[in-house]
């Protein structure tokens, strides 16, 4: 009588493991993988005299109908008004969200990432906050479909869907310039991580400010923590000639610009004009209201969700690509 084969079901079963954790190791995925876990599918492997066919190499997981968002800061308005639509797209399609914020903290994020990985969501939205482009890798190596969101990360390509940064910036001291203004203040977050639209955002300040024939000196632009933008702001006004206008990075730094300015009675736009990217609901209702740049958000999100089912669906095997969106001016009253 011929013997029955030994099959990777029978390999689970022995050793207690489920079929996807002996395909991992199979193909030597052991980045999740106990060493007390490796050792038992290891010695179960050569008691049954087990030999891996391409069908248990490629052994896919079932679908779990979950999609990981790993989203950078949870505080952006940016953030959570395109996970919204994300998730309401990602519905039509029976599928839920399990949202993980990072916190701007790189290592937050990797624990977040081994966290998804490890619960075999089906792909992960991610609004990165690191730079080591080993752990995104990772994810695109082991066919884990993903899109970053609102940044690049070095080293990494991926589907990636983001502000035109540089045009943002562009329509921002465009504005300004206009209306007359020469000495103008950019502030943002810190860069101390190469975060994308930050960086974009200086070096497209300083390229819209040389387009107007404007001067661009160095203490013009901060990066700073959002904690010391109000004693930076101090200081900013106590020197000699202060800006006649400011342009805000994104809708946390103008919270700390607004509040200031609230605080020492200084006056929009008489004594200086506001320009945020970033058009936050509070903007419009604010006295005066914030002339802002706006982004495509439900068009952002809605790409997001397609290019990420596509991969899901293996419909998508195209070349990654990086979507810019056009921004939007939307003139109020600040300026």
């Amino acid at each position: 009588m011929k013997k029955k084969k030994t099959t990777i079901s029978d390999v689970a079963e022995k050793a207690g493991v489920s079929k996807s954790t002996v395909s991992q190791y199979i193909n030597q995925r052991f980045r999740y993988m106990s060493a007390e876990t490796k050792d038992r599918i290891e010695q179960v492997i050569q008691e049954l005299d087990f030999r891996p066919n391409d069908n248990a190499r490629n052994l896919k997981v079932k679908k779990t109908k979950v999609i990981g968002i790993l989203v950078a800061n949870i505080l952006h308005t940016l953030s959570t008004e395109i996970i919204r639509t994300v998730e309401e797209q990602l519905q039509q399609h029976g599928m839920k969200v399990f949202i993980c914020d990072s916190a701007d903290d790189p290592e937050k994020e990797k624990e977040y990432l081994d966290l998804l990985v490890s619960t075999q969501v089906d792909g992960i939205i991610i609004f990165p906050v690191g730079n080591d482009f080993k752990v995104y890798n990772y994810l695109i190596d082991h066919s884990i479909p993903m899109v970053f969101v609102d940044r690049l990360v070095d080293g990494v390509t991926s589907d990636s869907v983001l502000l035109d940064n540089h045009a943002a910036i562009f329509l921002a001291v465009s504005m300004l310039a206009e209306k007359g203004h020469e000495n103008i203040a950019f502030l943002t977050l810190p860069i101390d991580i190469p975060i994308t639209p930050r960086l974009e955002r200086i070096e497209g300040f300083k390229k819209a400010m040389a387009s107007h024939k404007l001067e661009v000196r160095e203490d013009d632009i901060h990066s700073l923590p959002r904690n010391q933008i109000q004693e930076k702001l101090a200081q900013i006004f106590d020197a000699e000639k202060p800006p006649t206008a400011i342009v805000a990075g994104n809708d946390l730094v103008l919270r700390e610009i607004l509040s200031y300015l609230k605080k020492q009675k200084i006056s929009i736009p008489g004594e200086v004009a506001i320009v945020s990217i970033d058009d936050v609901a509070y903007t419009e209702f604010y006295e005066p209201s914030i002339t802002t740049i706006g982004q495509p958000i439900q068009q952002m999100g809605i790409k997001t969700a397609e290019l990420l089912l596509n991969r899901i669906t293996n419909l998508d095997q195209t070349p990654y690509i990086t979507y810019r969106f056009a921004p939007e001016l939307i003139v109020r009253n600040s300026c």
